[in-house]
């Protein structure tokens, strides 16, 4: 049974976003694997229901293959966000899905952990294997 709640719509935009392009530059060790860890410890958004601000630390870890992702371009696609009506779990998942997209990692996770809200602490992680 499918229960209405003041949640439905808000989301179904969410894969169709236009996001700034992660921009990648070409893997000398692609030989090799190696991991590469990226922590955003400023990570916003913004609740889809209450218009309020969400504070996130955002761990990207993945093993590249042809290509890195470029540093700039990665902080400028998480600043896209800061005013996005968005829920946790479709933050990590649509980073995640864009990230993915623009470098093609052998492997990938990405750890969305957002501040406690209402006395609730989220975690959020999505993986990707090629």
């Amino acid at each position: 049974m499918n229960q209405q709640t003041g949640y439905d719509d808000l989301q179904t935009h969410i894969r169709q976003l236009k996001t700034p392009t992660i921009e990648t530059w070409e893997n000398q060790y692609s030989h090799r694997d190696y991991t590469i860890e990226m922590t955003n410890l400023e990570f916003t958004a913004v609740c889809p229901k209450t218009g309020l601000p969400d504070f996130a630390t955002l761990c990207i870890t993945y093993v590249p293959d042809q290509y890195c992702v470029e540093l700039k371009s990665l902080k400028e696609y998480f600043l896209f966000y800061r005013d996005v009506g968005i829920f946790h779990e479709h933050v990590v998942n649509k980073v995640l899905e864009d990230f993915v997209e623009a470098c093609q990692p052998r492997s990938a996770e990405v750890v969305g952990d957002f501040n406690i809200r209402g006395g609730i602490k989220t975690v959020v992680r999505a993986n990707y294997q090629s």
